[in-house]
Protein backbone atom coordinates (compact mmCIF):
# COMPACT_ATOMS: atom_id res chain seq x y z
CA UNK A 1 0.00 0.00 0.00
CA UNK A 2 1.45 3.65 -1.26
CA UNK A 3 -0.13 6.88 0.35
CA UNK A 4 1.69 9.68 -1.19
CA UNK A 5 -0.34 12.37 0.35
CA UNK A 6 -2.33 12.49 3.25
CA UNK A 7 -5.59 15.58 3.75
CA UNK A 8 -7.09 16.99 7.55
CA UNK A 9 -9.25 13.65 7.65
CA UNK A 10 -6.61 11.05 7.47
CA UNK A 11 -4.16 13.20 9.91
CA UNK A 12 -6.89 14.05 12.70
CA UNK A 13 -7.67 10.59 12.44
CA UNK A 14 -3.86 9.45 12.71
CA UNK A 15 -3.10 11.92 15.83
CA UNK A 16 -6.34 10.44 17.33
CA UNK A 17 -4.52 7.35 16.96
CA UNK A 18 -1.72 8.43 18.52
CA UNK A 19 -3.02 10.04 21.38
CA UNK A 20 -5.28 7.05 22.14
CA UNK A 21 -2.05 4.56 22.09
CA UNK A 22 -0.31 6.84 24.37
CA UNK A 23 -3.05 7.06 26.65
CA UNK A 24 -3.35 2.83 26.60
CA UNK A 25 0.34 2.66 27.63
CA UNK A 26 0.02 5.84 30.07
CA UNK A 27 1.29 3.33 33.38
CA UNK A 28 3.43 1.43 31.48
CA UNK A 29 5.38 4.60 30.96
CA UNK A 30 4.94 6.13 34.23
CA UNK A 31 6.71 3.12 35.84
CA UNK A 32 9.92 3.68 33.72
CA UNK A 33 10.46 6.53 35.63
CA UNK A 34 14.02 6.54 36.96
CA UNK A 35 13.80 6.85 40.78
CA UNK A 36 11.11 4.25 41.81
CA UNK A 37 8.93 6.64 43.49
CA UNK A 38 5.05 5.94 43.97
CA UNK A 39 4.21 9.38 41.65
CA UNK A 40 5.90 8.47 38.77
CA UNK A 41 3.91 10.60 36.31
CA UNK A 42 5.37 11.27 32.85
CA UNK A 43 3.31 8.85 31.12
CA UNK A 44 0.63 10.46 32.89
CA UNK A 45 1.32 13.99 31.99
CA UNK A 46 2.04 13.52 28.45
CA UNK A 47 -1.91 11.51 28.16
CA UNK A 48 -3.21 14.86 29.73
CA UNK A 49 -1.44 16.47 27.23
CA UNK A 50 -2.22 15.23 24.31
CA UNK A 51 -5.83 14.18 25.28
CA UNK A 52 -6.61 18.25 25.43
CA UNK A 53 -5.67 18.55 22.37
CA UNK A 54 -7.54 15.17 20.89
CA UNK A 55 -10.66 16.69 21.84
CA UNK A 56 -10.28 19.86 19.99
CA UNK A 57 -9.61 18.04 17.52
CA UNK A 58 -12.27 15.59 17.78
CA UNK A 59 -14.85 18.12 18.37
CA UNK A 60 -13.62 20.09 14.90
CA UNK A 61 -16.35 19.65 12.26
CA UNK A 62 -15.41 20.68 8.15
CA UNK A 63 -12.01 19.41 8.74
CA UNK A 64 -9.48 21.86 7.56
CA UNK A 65 -5.53 21.58 7.81
CA UNK A 66 -5.26 25.13 9.03
CA UNK A 67 -8.38 24.13 11.53
CA UNK A 68 -6.68 20.90 12.65
CA UNK A 69 -2.97 22.39 13.06
CA UNK A 70 -4.51 25.39 15.34
CA UNK A 71 -6.64 22.52 17.48
CA UNK A 72 -3.23 20.64 17.76
CA UNK A 73 -1.16 23.80 18.84
CA UNK A 74 -3.33 25.08 21.16
CA UNK A 75 -5.16 22.38 22.97
CA UNK A 76 -1.84 20.77 23.84
CA UNK A 77 -0.40 24.05 24.64
CA UNK A 78 -3.17 25.35 26.97
CA UNK A 79 -3.54 21.17 28.48
CA UNK A 80 0.68 20.68 29.05
CA UNK A 81 1.58 19.05 32.10
CA UNK A 82 5.48 18.28 33.50
CA UNK A 83 8.69 19.03 31.94
CA UNK A 84 7.59 15.92 29.59
CA UNK A 85 4.15 17.09 28.44
CA UNK A 86 5.34 21.10 27.93
CA UNK A 87 8.05 19.51 25.42
CA UNK A 88 5.04 17.48 23.85
CA UNK A 89 3.23 20.73 23.49
CA UNK A 90 6.03 22.09 21.65
CA UNK A 91 6.89 19.73 19.27
CA UNK A 92 3.22 19.81 18.09
CA UNK A 93 3.41 23.86 17.77
CA UNK A 94 6.31 23.35 15.53
CA UNK A 95 5.08 20.74 13.94
CA UNK A 96 1.64 22.36 13.44
CA UNK A 97 3.08 25.72 12.45
CA UNK A 98 3.95 23.60 9.21
CA UNK A 99 1.36 21.55 8.16
CA UNK A 100 -1.32 24.49 9.23
CA UNK A 101 -0.15 26.18 5.64
CA UNK A 102 -1.10 23.04 3.06
CA UNK A 103 -4.33 21.51 2.38
CA UNK A 104 -2.66 18.12 2.14
CA UNK A 105 0.69 16.68 3.65
CA UNK A 106 3.75 14.58 1.57
CA UNK A 107 6.99 13.31 2.38
CA UNK A 108 8.67 16.28 2.17
CA UNK A 109 6.27 18.81 4.28
CA UNK A 110 6.11 15.97 7.06
CA UNK A 111 9.89 16.34 7.27
CA UNK A 112 9.81 19.83 7.10
CA UNK A 113 7.35 19.56 9.91
CA UNK A 114 9.34 17.53 12.40
CA UNK A 115 12.65 19.68 11.77
CA UNK A 116 10.58 22.58 12.99
CA UNK A 117 9.02 20.45 15.54
CA UNK A 118 12.39 20.24 17.24
CA UNK A 119 13.43 23.38 16.82
CA UNK A 120 10.72 24.79 18.44
CA UNK A 121 10.73 22.29 21.16
CA UNK A 122 14.77 22.91 21.95
CA UNK A 123 14.13 26.78 21.92
CA UNK A 124 12.05 25.99 24.78
CA UNK A 125 13.96 24.10 27.27
CA UNK A 126 16.60 26.17 28.86
CA UNK A 127 19.65 23.32 29.24
CA UNK A 128 18.35 21.21 27.11
CA UNK A 129 19.89 17.33 28.35
CA UNK A 130 20.84 14.45 25.79
CA UNK A 131 19.25 11.30 26.23
CA UNK A 132 15.63 12.29 26.60
CA UNK A 133 12.30 13.01 24.89
CA UNK A 134 14.58 15.81 22.71
CA UNK A 135 17.33 13.50 21.14
CA UNK A 136 14.95 10.86 20.59
CA UNK A 137 12.35 13.32 18.34
CA UNK A 138 15.94 14.85 17.12
CA UNK A 139 16.71 11.34 16.15
CA UNK A 140 13.61 10.62 14.18
CA UNK A 141 13.61 14.24 12.31
CA UNK A 142 17.39 13.87 11.32
CA UNK A 143 15.66 10.42 9.54
CA UNK A 144 13.31 12.21 8.26
CA UNK A 145 15.63 14.32 6.63
CA UNK A 146 17.22 11.28 4.99
CA UNK A 147 14.14 9.87 3.79
CA UNK A 148 12.66 12.70 1.82
CA UNK A 149 15.15 12.51 -0.55
CA UNK A 150 14.79 8.42 -1.10
CA UNK A 151 10.66 8.34 -0.90
CA UNK A 152 7.70 9.42 -1.86
CA UNK A 153 5.79 7.26 0.00
CA UNK A 154 4.33 8.23 3.78
CA UNK A 155 4.52 4.33 4.86
CA UNK A 156 8.08 4.00 4.11
CA UNK A 157 8.64 7.22 5.21
CA UNK A 158 6.88 7.17 8.34
CA UNK A 159 8.37 3.26 9.19
CA UNK A 160 12.02 3.98 8.52
CA UNK A 161 11.44 6.85 11.26
CA UNK A 162 9.81 5.12 13.81
CA UNK A 163 12.56 2.54 13.39
CA UNK A 164 14.97 5.72 13.81
CA UNK A 165 13.36 6.64 17.13
CA UNK A 166 13.15 3.63 18.47
CA UNK A 167 17.34 2.43 18.02
CA UNK A 168 18.13 6.10 19.61
CA UNK A 169 15.15 5.39 22.60
CA UNK A 170 17.45 2.62 23.45
CA UNK A 171 20.61 4.35 23.45
CA UNK A 172 19.47 6.82 26.14
CA UNK A 173 20.66 4.64 29.16
CA UNK A 174 23.91 5.43 26.80
CA UNK A 175 23.61 8.67 27.25
CA UNK A 176 22.35 9.39 30.54
CA UNK A 177 24.01 7.03 33.44
CA UNK A 178 21.18 7.62 35.39
CA UNK A 179 19.08 5.63 32.95
CA UNK A 180 21.38 2.66 32.50
CA UNK A 181 21.58 2.74 36.52
CA UNK A 182 17.92 2.03 37.02
CA UNK A 183 17.83 -0.18 33.68
CA UNK A 184 15.30 1.93 32.02
CA UNK A 185 15.34 4.00 28.58
CA UNK A 186 13.89 7.26 28.63
CA UNK A 187 10.41 7.65 30.00
CA UNK A 188 9.16 10.67 27.82
CA UNK A 189 10.73 9.77 24.54
CA UNK A 190 8.78 5.99 24.99
CA UNK A 191 6.34 7.94 24.97
CA UNK A 192 6.43 9.62 22.01
CA UNK A 193 7.51 6.31 20.17
CA UNK A 194 3.69 5.57 21.37
CA UNK A 195 2.55 8.79 19.84
CA UNK A 196 4.11 7.79 16.52
CA UNK A 197 3.21 4.38 16.55
CA UNK A 198 -0.37 4.83 17.07
CA UNK A 199 -0.37 7.36 14.37
CA UNK A 200 1.19 5.08 11.74
CA UNK A 201 -1.46 2.19 12.42
CA UNK A 202 -4.06 4.33 11.42
CA UNK A 203 -2.13 5.29 8.04
CA UNK A 204 -2.03 1.53 7.82
CA UNK A 205 -5.83 1.49 7.92
CA UNK A 206 -5.94 -0.99 10.92
CA UNK A 207 -9.28 -0.37 12.67
CA UNK A 208 -8.73 1.84 15.54
CA UNK A 209 -11.31 3.58 17.90
CA UNK A 210 -11.08 7.35 17.36
CA UNK A 211 -13.52 7.91 19.87
CA UNK A 212 -12.27 10.79 22.09
CA UNK A 213 -14.42 11.11 25.36
CA UNK A 214 -14.63 14.53 26.57
CA UNK A 215 -14.07 14.52 30.45
CA UNK A 216 -13.75 17.03 33.06
CA UNK A 217 -10.17 17.81 34.11
CA UNK A 218 -11.10 19.99 37.20
CA UNK A 219 -11.26 18.13 40.50
CA UNK A 220 -13.95 16.73 42.17
CA UNK A 221 -15.53 19.54 44.81
CA UNK A 222 -13.11 22.14 43.46
CA UNK A 223 -13.75 25.67 42.14
CA UNK A 224 -13.06 26.40 38.52
CA UNK A 225 -9.18 25.71 37.44
CA UNK A 226 -8.67 23.52 40.12
CA UNK A 227 -8.46 26.17 42.94
CA UNK A 228 -10.09 25.21 46.24
CA UNK A 229 -13.15 26.65 47.27
CA UNK A 230 -15.56 24.19 49.39
CA UNK A 231 -17.62 27.67 50.95
CA UNK A 232 -19.42 25.07 53.31
CA UNK A 233 -15.75 24.11 54.61
CA UNK A 234 -14.19 27.66 54.90
CA UNK A 235 -17.50 28.78 56.60
CA UNK A 236 -17.07 26.29 59.99
CA UNK A 237 -13.53 26.80 59.62
CA UNK A 238 -12.41 27.89 63.38
CA UNK A 239 -10.09 30.65 63.04
CA UNK A 240 -8.15 31.10 66.53
CA UNK A 241 -6.06 33.58 65.71
CA UNK A 242 -7.94 37.03 64.25
CA UNK A 243 -5.43 39.18 63.07
CA UNK A 244 -2.28 38.29 60.32
CA UNK A 245 0.26 40.82 61.50
CA UNK A 246 3.40 41.40 59.09
CA UNK A 247 5.89 44.03 60.06
CA UNK A 248 9.27 45.16 59.32
CA UNK A 249 11.70 45.95 62.27
CA UNK A 250 14.65 48.66 61.13
CA UNK A 251 17.49 47.44 63.49
CA UNK A 252 19.20 49.86 65.83
CA UNK A 253 22.29 47.00 66.06
CA UNK A 254 22.03 43.74 64.57
CA UNK A 255 19.91 40.69 66.80
CA UNK A 256 21.90 37.77 67.82
CA UNK A 257 20.71 34.22 67.70
CA UNK A 258 19.66 33.85 71.60
CA UNK A 259 17.40 37.64 70.99
CA UNK A 260 16.17 36.14 67.52
CA UNK A 261 15.07 33.00 69.73
CA UNK A 262 13.45 34.65 72.67
CA UNK A 263 11.18 36.95 70.17
CA UNK A 264 10.13 34.02 68.40
CA UNK A 265 9.23 32.39 71.82
CA UNK A 266 7.40 35.31 73.00
CA UNK A 267 5.47 35.43 69.56
CA UNK A 268 4.48 31.48 70.36
CA UNK A 269 2.85 32.87 73.48
CA UNK A 270 0.61 34.89 71.89
CA UNK A 271 0.07 33.55 68.34
CA UNK A 272 0.88 30.87 65.77
CA UNK A 273 1.78 30.98 61.86
CA UNK A 274 4.96 32.41 62.99
CA UNK A 275 8.02 33.91 60.78
CA UNK A 276 10.68 35.55 62.14
CA UNK A 277 13.61 36.31 59.75
CA UNK A 278 16.59 38.39 60.41
CA UNK A 279 19.83 39.93 58.79
CA UNK A 280 21.93 42.33 60.10
CA UNK A 281 19.49 45.70 59.34
CA UNK A 282 15.84 44.42 58.96
CA UNK A 283 13.87 41.83 60.87
CA UNK A 284 11.20 40.39 58.52
CA UNK A 285 7.82 39.16 61.35
CA UNK A 286 5.05 37.33 60.57
CA UNK A 287 2.27 36.03 63.22
CA UNK A 288 -1.30 34.92 63.20
CA UNK A 289 -2.79 36.82 66.67
CA UNK A 290 -4.79 38.43 69.10
CA UNK A 291 -3.05 41.39 69.81
CA UNK A 292 -1.08 42.75 67.05
CA UNK A 293 -0.02 45.25 69.36
CA UNK A 294 1.67 43.10 71.77
CA UNK A 295 3.70 41.49 68.63
CA UNK A 296 4.61 45.22 67.81
CA UNK A 297 5.93 46.25 71.05
CA UNK A 298 8.24 43.66 71.54
CA UNK A 299 8.92 44.54 67.98
CA UNK A 300 9.87 47.84 69.14
CA UNK A 301 12.70 47.04 72.08
CA UNK A 302 14.56 46.10 68.88
CA UNK A 303 14.58 49.17 66.34
CA UNK A 304 11.79 51.25 64.57
CA UNK A 305 8.72 49.63 62.57
CA UNK A 306 7.80 49.55 59.21
CA UNK A 307 5.34 47.86 56.61
CA UNK A 308 2.80 47.33 59.15
CA UNK A 309 0.06 45.20 57.63
CA UNK A 310 -2.74 43.69 59.82
CA UNK A 311 -5.44 41.80 57.83
CA UNK A 312 -8.41 40.67 59.90
CA UNK A 313 -8.71 37.02 59.01
CA UNK A 314 -12.12 36.12 60.02
CA UNK A 315 -13.17 39.36 57.96
CA UNK A 316 -11.46 38.34 54.86
CA UNK A 317 -12.88 34.67 55.21
CA UNK A 318 -16.36 35.98 55.45
CA UNK A 319 -15.61 38.44 52.55
CA UNK A 320 -14.25 36.22 50.65
CA UNK A 321 -17.02 33.25 51.50
CA UNK A 322 -19.67 36.40 50.43
CA UNK A 323 -18.13 37.66 47.54
CA UNK A 324 -17.73 34.25 46.23
CA UNK A 325 -21.45 33.57 47.22
CA UNK A 326 -22.19 36.64 44.90
CA UNK A 327 -20.01 35.69 42.03
CA UNK A 328 -21.72 32.64 41.89
CA UNK A 329 -25.09 34.32 41.82
CA UNK A 330 -24.02 37.07 39.30
CA UNK A 331 -22.77 33.89 36.98
CA UNK A 332 -26.26 32.54 37.34
CA UNK A 333 -27.79 36.30 36.86
CA UNK A 334 -25.38 36.64 33.80
CA UNK A 335 -26.86 33.52 32.11
CA UNK A 336 -29.94 35.68 32.34
CA UNK A 337 -30.69 38.18 28.58
CA UNK A 338 -29.42 41.72 29.15
CA UNK A 339 -27.84 41.03 32.80
CA UNK A 340 -25.64 44.20 33.43
CA UNK A 341 -21.57 43.83 33.82
CA UNK A 342 -20.26 43.90 37.53
CA UNK A 343 -18.15 46.83 37.91
CA UNK A 344 -14.06 46.02 37.85
CA UNK A 345 -11.87 46.50 41.15
CA UNK A 346 -9.08 48.11 40.61
CA UNK A 347 -6.28 45.94 40.29
CA UNK A 348 -3.34 45.70 43.05
CA UNK A 349 0.06 45.88 42.56
CA UNK A 350 1.65 42.22 43.03
CA UNK A 351 -0.14 39.19 43.64
CA UNK A 352 0.45 35.70 44.14
CA UNK A 353 -0.02 32.13 42.73
CA UNK A 354 0.95 29.16 44.02
CA UNK A 355 1.15 25.13 43.33
CA UNK A 356 0.45 23.15 46.37
CA UNK A 357 -0.86 20.07 48.01
CA UNK A 358 -1.64 19.13 51.62
CA UNK A 359 -3.81 20.90 53.92
CA UNK A 360 -0.94 22.70 56.42
CA UNK A 361 1.30 23.50 53.49
CA UNK A 362 -2.23 25.11 51.99
CA UNK A 363 -2.31 27.01 55.40
CA UNK A 364 1.05 28.30 55.60
CA UNK A 365 0.61 29.54 51.79
CA UNK A 366 -2.21 31.28 52.49
CA UNK A 367 -0.89 32.75 55.32
CA UNK A 368 2.05 34.16 53.84
CA UNK A 369 -0.35 35.96 51.32
CA UNK A 370 -1.07 33.29 48.08
CA UNK A 371 -3.47 35.03 46.72
CA UNK A 372 -4.53 31.80 44.39
CA UNK A 373 -3.57 28.17 45.42
CA UNK A 374 -3.56 25.71 42.59
CA UNK A 375 -3.84 21.70 44.12
CA UNK A 376 -1.38 19.65 42.26
CA UNK A 377 2.43 18.97 43.03
CA UNK A 378 4.58 16.03 42.40
CA UNK A 379 1.00 13.87 42.42
CA UNK A 380 -0.44 16.19 39.85
CA UNK A 381 1.38 18.34 37.84
CA UNK A 382 -0.79 21.33 36.99
CA UNK A 383 -1.66 22.13 33.11
CA UNK A 384 -0.61 25.19 31.40
CA UNK A 385 -4.38 25.77 31.48
CA UNK A 386 -4.26 25.37 35.33
CA UNK A 387 -2.10 28.55 35.37
CA UNK A 388 -3.91 31.05 33.19
CA UNK A 389 -6.88 30.29 34.76
CA UNK A 390 -5.08 31.08 37.95
CA UNK A 391 -4.09 34.16 36.55
CA UNK A 392 -7.21 35.25 35.42
CA UNK A 393 -8.58 34.96 38.88
CA UNK A 394 -5.86 37.21 40.59
CA UNK A 395 -6.29 40.79 40.53
CA UNK A 396 -2.96 42.10 40.27
CA UNK A 397 -0.43 43.93 37.58
CA UNK A 398 2.02 41.75 38.90
CA UNK A 399 1.70 38.13 39.42
CA UNK A 400 4.46 36.01 40.83
CA UNK A 401 4.08 32.21 39.82
CA UNK A 402 5.51 29.61 42.86
CA UNK A 403 5.95 26.30 40.97
CA UNK A 404 7.18 24.46 43.89
CA UNK A 405 8.29 21.37 41.70
CA UNK A 406 11.03 21.36 39.22
CA UNK A 407 8.26 19.40 36.78
CA UNK A 408 5.91 22.63 37.17
CA UNK A 409 7.97 25.35 36.02
CA UNK A 410 8.10 24.70 32.17
CA UNK A 411 4.10 24.87 32.59
CA UNK A 412 4.40 28.36 34.38
CA UNK A 413 6.83 29.52 31.70
CA UNK A 414 4.43 28.73 29.32
CA UNK A 415 1.63 30.16 30.56
CA UNK A 416 3.27 33.51 31.44
CA UNK A 417 4.04 33.71 27.64
CA UNK A 418 0.84 33.64 26.68
CA UNK A 419 -0.40 36.65 28.95
CA UNK A 420 -0.24 39.73 27.61
CA UNK A 421 -2.39 42.24 30.26
CA UNK A 422 -0.46 41.23 33.45
CA UNK A 423 3.28 41.12 34.01
CA UNK A 424 4.04 37.57 35.34
CA UNK A 425 7.06 36.24 36.95
CA UNK A 426 7.72 32.70 37.28
CA UNK A 427 10.06 32.14 40.47
CA UNK A 428 11.49 28.51 39.67
CA UNK A 429 11.25 27.22 42.75
CA UNK A 430 11.79 23.53 42.92
CA UNK A 431 10.22 22.40 46.25
CA UNK A 432 7.53 23.47 48.86
CA UNK A 433 10.48 25.12 51.21
CA UNK A 434 11.93 27.60 48.40
CA UNK A 435 8.21 28.56 48.06
CA UNK A 436 8.01 29.41 51.63
CA UNK A 437 11.13 31.21 51.56
CA UNK A 438 10.45 33.09 48.55
CA UNK A 439 7.35 34.51 50.17
CA UNK A 440 8.77 35.48 53.23
CA UNK A 441 11.79 36.99 51.44
CA UNK A 442 8.97 39.31 49.54
CA UNK A 443 8.47 42.91 50.85
CA UNK A 444 5.87 44.98 49.40
CA UNK A 445 7.55 48.11 49.47
CA UNK A 446 10.22 46.88 46.99
CA UNK A 447 9.77 46.93 42.83
CA UNK A 448 8.61 43.30 41.35
CA UNK A 449 12.15 43.02 39.75
CA UNK A 450 13.84 43.67 43.57
CA UNK A 451 11.30 41.51 44.76
CA UNK A 452 12.39 38.52 42.15
CA UNK A 453 16.24 39.24 42.70
CA UNK A 454 15.64 39.34 46.30
CA UNK A 455 13.62 35.73 46.11
CA UNK A 456 15.80 33.82 43.19
CA UNK A 457 18.81 34.55 45.69
CA UNK A 458 17.41 33.13 49.12
CA UNK A 459 15.59 30.16 47.25
CA UNK A 460 19.31 29.18 46.19
CA UNK A 461 20.46 28.83 50.14
CA UNK A 462 17.54 26.14 50.65
CA UNK A 463 18.49 22.34 50.70
CA UNK A 464 14.95 20.19 50.64
CA UNK A 465 14.59 16.56 51.19
CA UNK A 466 11.81 14.41 50.74
CA UNK A 467 11.13 10.95 52.37
CA UNK A 468 8.80 8.60 50.38
CA UNK A 469 8.59 4.91 49.41
CA UNK A 470 9.90 2.86 46.87
CA UNK A 471 7.68 1.05 43.70
CA UNK A 472 9.98 -1.80 42.65
CA UNK A 473 13.50 -2.84 42.43
CA UNK A 474 16.35 -0.47 40.97
CA UNK A 475 19.86 0.76 41.71
CA UNK A 476 19.89 4.68 41.70
CA UNK A 477 22.92 6.46 43.06
CA UNK A 478 24.93 3.50 43.74
CA UNK A 479 22.38 2.46 46.48
CA UNK A 480 20.60 -1.28 46.10
CA UNK A 481 16.73 0.18 46.61
CA UNK A 482 14.01 -2.97 47.14
CA UNK A 483 10.11 -2.31 46.70
CA UNK A 484 8.47 -0.62 49.99
CA UNK A 485 12.31 0.53 51.38
CA UNK A 486 11.73 3.87 52.51
CA UNK A 487 14.38 7.00 50.56
CA UNK A 488 15.16 10.25 51.43
CA UNK A 489 15.95 11.95 47.82
CA UNK A 490 17.49 15.66 47.78
CA UNK A 491 17.63 18.21 44.91
CA UNK A 492 20.01 15.69 43.08
CA UNK A 493 19.78 12.74 44.09
CA UNK A 494 18.60 9.94 46.70
CA UNK A 495 20.59 10.33 50.25
CA UNK A 496 19.11 7.52 52.57
CA UNK A 497 17.56 4.37 51.80
CA UNK A 498 16.67 1.77 54.51
CA UNK A 499 13.83 -0.41 55.99
CA UNK A 500 12.86 2.03 58.94
CA UNK A 501 11.67 5.39 58.26
CA UNK A 502 12.51 7.45 61.31
CA UNK A 503 15.97 6.35 60.80
CA UNK A 504 15.65 7.27 57.19
CA UNK A 505 15.02 10.38 57.86
CA UNK A 506 17.43 11.19 60.32
CA UNK A 507 20.24 9.80 57.79
CA UNK A 508 18.70 12.17 55.08
CA UNK A 509 18.39 15.38 57.41
CA UNK A 510 22.22 14.92 58.57
CA UNK A 511 23.36 14.62 55.11
CA UNK A 512 21.79 17.93 54.66
CA UNK A 513 22.60 19.71 57.87
CA UNK A 514 26.27 21.34 57.52
CA UNK A 515 28.08 23.94 60.22
CA UNK A 516 26.79 26.68 58.24
CA UNK A 517 22.97 25.50 58.99
CA UNK A 518 20.60 27.37 61.10
CA UNK A 519 16.91 26.23 60.80
CA UNK A 520 15.65 22.98 60.02
CA UNK A 521 12.05 23.12 58.93
CA UNK A 522 9.88 19.82 58.93
CA UNK A 523 6.54 19.24 57.51
CA UNK A 524 5.05 15.88 58.46
CA UNK A 525 2.55 14.23 56.24
CA UNK A 526 -0.83 12.52 55.94
CA UNK A 527 0.36 9.44 57.44
CA UNK A 528 2.66 10.71 60.21
CA UNK A 529 1.43 11.16 63.51
CA UNK A 530 2.38 14.34 65.35
CA UNK A 531 4.35 12.46 67.90
CA UNK A 532 6.15 10.66 65.32
CA UNK A 533 7.21 14.30 63.83
CA UNK A 534 7.75 15.33 67.50
CA UNK A 535 10.26 12.61 67.99
CA UNK A 536 12.52 13.18 65.04
CA UNK A 537 12.40 16.70 65.68
CA UNK A 538 13.92 15.87 69.36
CA UNK A 539 16.92 13.26 67.91
CA UNK A 540 17.73 16.22 65.24
CA UNK A 541 17.98 18.87 68.29
CA UNK A 542 20.38 16.26 70.63
CA UNK A 543 22.09 15.69 67.51
CA UNK A 544 22.80 19.28 66.16
CA UNK A 545 22.39 21.51 69.11
CA UNK A 546 23.04 24.82 67.06
CA UNK A 547 20.33 24.66 64.76
CA UNK A 548 16.80 25.77 65.30
CA UNK A 549 14.03 22.89 64.13
CA UNK A 550 10.99 23.63 63.50
CA UNK A 551 7.68 20.91 63.24
CA UNK A 552 4.64 22.15 61.02
CA UNK A 553 1.97 19.54 59.93
CA UNK A 554 2.17 19.66 56.22
CA UNK A 555 -0.47 16.73 55.54
CA UNK A 556 0.84 16.16 52.31
CA UNK A 557 0.32 12.52 50.55
CA UNK A 558 2.85 10.21 49.55
CA UNK A 559 5.54 12.17 50.86
CA UNK A 560 6.10 11.31 54.50
CA UNK A 561 8.29 14.36 55.44
CA UNK A 562 9.61 16.77 53.70
CA UNK A 563 12.49 18.55 55.42
CA UNK A 564 14.09 21.70 54.42
CA UNK A 565 17.55 23.10 55.92
CA UNK A 566 18.77 27.01 55.46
Amino acid sequence: MEITTINAEALAKAFLAGAKNLEAKKEWINELNVFPVPDGDTGTNMSMTIMSAAREVSALEGLQMKTLAKAISSGSLRGARGNSGVILSQLFRGFAKVIGEYDEVTVQILSDAFQKAVETAYKAVMKPKEGTILTVARGMADRALEMADETDDLIVFCTAVIKEGDHVLGKTPDMLPVLKQAGVVDSGGQGLMQVMKGALDSLMGKEIDYEIVATDSKPADSGEGGTSYNLDAQAAQEIKFAYCTQFLIMLEKPVTTRQENEFKEYLETIGDSIVVVADDEIVKVHVHTNDPGLAMQRGLTYGSLTTIIIENMKLERDEKISALKEKEMQSAAAEMPGAPEAPAEPPKEMGFISVSIGEGINEIFTGLGVDCIIEGGQTMNPSTEDMLNAIERVNAKTIFILPNNKNIILAANQAASLVEDKEIIVIPTKTVPQGITALINYIPDSSPAENEERMNAEIGLVKTGQVTYAVRDTVIDDKEIKQDDYMGIGDSGILSVGRELEATVLDMAGQLIDEESAIVSIYYGEDVKEADASAIEEKLLAAHPDVEVEVHYGGQPIYYYVISVE
